[in-house]
């Protein structure tokens, strides 16, 4: 093999990754219209369900002057809503935390879930 031909294939595996897609906030606020009849993502503002006003990066159950399910503030201890969370719990709550307040059966589209997050992370720009 050509020393020529090595550092292109070592410079392609150095490459980065392609990121996981980052979501579309437009598309989010509007599949978002179903979690509004309890939820508020662009004030802190509780309704049936806490604020997700800076909900992606806050410590899961954190809300102070909401009333949290005991399954809820148990699965809680020391995690924070990411990506990664954000995404298994928005496929389905229940199984995830068992015995949370949340009627929400949850999104099925990888699509949904994924714009739903972008929206959470910037409502502004979901034109809301």
């Amino acid at each position: 093999m050509k020393p020529s031909s090595l550092l292109l294939i070592l410079a392609a595996a150095a490459a980065p990754l392609p990121a996981f897609a980052a979501g579309d906030p437009v598309a989010g606020a509007k599949t978002f219209k179903v979690c509004s009849a309890c939820h508020i993502a662009t004030e802190a503002k509780n309704k049936v369900g806490p604020t997700l006003q800076g909900v992606v990066g806050r410590p899961v159950a954190s809300v102070a002057d909401y009333k949290y399910s005991k399954a809820m503030t148990d699965f809680g201890q020391g995690k924070v809503w990411d990506d990664a969370l954000l995404t298994e719990y928005l496929k389905a709550p229940k199984a995830l935390v068992k015995g949370t307040k949340m009627a929400f059966v949850g999104l099925k589209k990888d699509d949904d879930i994924a714009n739903v997050i972008a929206y959470l992370k910037d409502p502004a720009a979901g034109g809301q």
